[in-house]
């Protein structure tokens, strides 16, 4: 029995495309990243959808099935849950609209109600589960030496694809060759594809590294993401987008550390100008560049510069266009 539809954390196995059967597992034997269909067992609210494995939106119906991964999220301001909270019952939810799916044990009351599944088996292609970490990316070790540009945030939803897109274009337009990624988070296939809009060529994720999200062993997080690392070396910049913030449990410390060497220019989005105070003070160090939320009036952007000693751009404003381009062209000149 095949999904009627594929989400697009299974876009790497490129299930949507294979024969395969399912089974049921024990529950004792599931792990994280495993393949596994599911049927919708109530119909979702108006608007609630998952990405094919191409990055469109797809709404589900009652009696559906759709193929995801187990994984876990901790989403501050959305769903928190766990494949490991899922309970003999077999329910589940669609925890990230990419399709990872889990058991939700915490939610935001401002959030939709996530899409409610029961589980029908494992996803076996070749007569074995299959697991994204079996389909990750690969690659020969090279030397770390192209710049990076990387987008950073005090929390999920705070700007930073938005910010990595206009960083992209702004790039793209003044002749770089740029590649780029989405390294930590629980977000979806969109994100990614954004910054492709804008111009990026390559451009990765964590699910290409056989992630579902980033919440794993940080061993494993290295492990995974250091192939991606290693194929955008051949680009003239990276645009490198850490996901959530990096105090949250994305591993987003980890990654900031990997390309701590590379970085040449910092853009921190902000969801309000005092945690721009708070990541200051963590981290011990101030970005190149305040955007996001906190700067889309220009009273956020003034008391963003009033608390800290960082500029800070609306990068949603087109005024914001030229002093941007300036500041990166001078950070990779140098």
């Amino acid at each position: 029995m095949k999904a009627d539809v594929h989400t697009s954390v299974t876009r790497i196995a490129d299930l949507e495309a294979r024969a395969y059967e399912t089974e049921p597992r024990p529950r004792e034997e599931w792990e994280r990243g495993d393949y596994v269909l599911a049927r919708v067992t109530r119909r979702p609210d108006p608007d609630v959808g998952v990405e094919n494995p191409r990055g469109r939106r797809v709404e589900l119906m009652e009696g559906e099935t759709i193929a995801g991964a187990l994984g876990t999220r901790r989403a501050t301001r959305e769903l928190v849950g766990s494949w490991r909270d899922v309970g003999a019952d077999g329910r589940l939810e669609v925890m990230t609209g990419g399709g990872v799916l889990g058991r939700v044990t915490s939610s935001s009351p401002f959030t939709r109600t996530p899409i409610e599944l029961e589980y029908e088996g494992h996803v076996l292609p070749d007569g074995a589960a299959a697991r994204m970490d079996e389909y990750g990316l690969t690659a020969e070790p090279v030397s770390h030496e192209t710049p990076v540009v990387l987008v950073l945030g005090t929390s999920m939803s705070a700007g930073k694809t938005m910010s990595g897109r206009v960083a992209v274009r702004a790039l793209v337009e003044n002749g770089y060759d740029v590649a780029a990624c989405k390294l930590t988070g629980a977000g979806t296939y969109g994100d990614v594809l954004s910054m492709e809009v804008a111009g990026a060529a390559p451009i990765y994720d964590f699910v290409d590294a056989g992630l579902p999200t980033t919440v794993c062993p940080e061993e494993t997080f290295r492990d995974s993401v250091g192939p991606v690392v290693d194929r955008m070396q051949t680009a003239d910049v990276i645009v490198a987008e850490v996901g959530a913030s990096p105090l949250e449990p994305y591993n987003g410390a980890a990654a900031v550390e990997m390309l701590d060497e590379q970085v040449a220019f910092t853009l921190l989005c902000a969801s309000d100008p005092y945690a721009v105070v708070g990541i200051e003070e963590a981290f011990g160090t101030s970005p190149d560049l305040v955007a996001g939320i906190a700067t889309n009036t220009a009273a956020g952007v003034d008391l963003v510069e009033e608390l800290t000693d960082c500029s800070a751009l609306n990068l949603q404003d087109e005024a914001a266009k030229a002093p941007l381009e300036r500041m990166l062209l001078e950070a990779l000149s140098e």
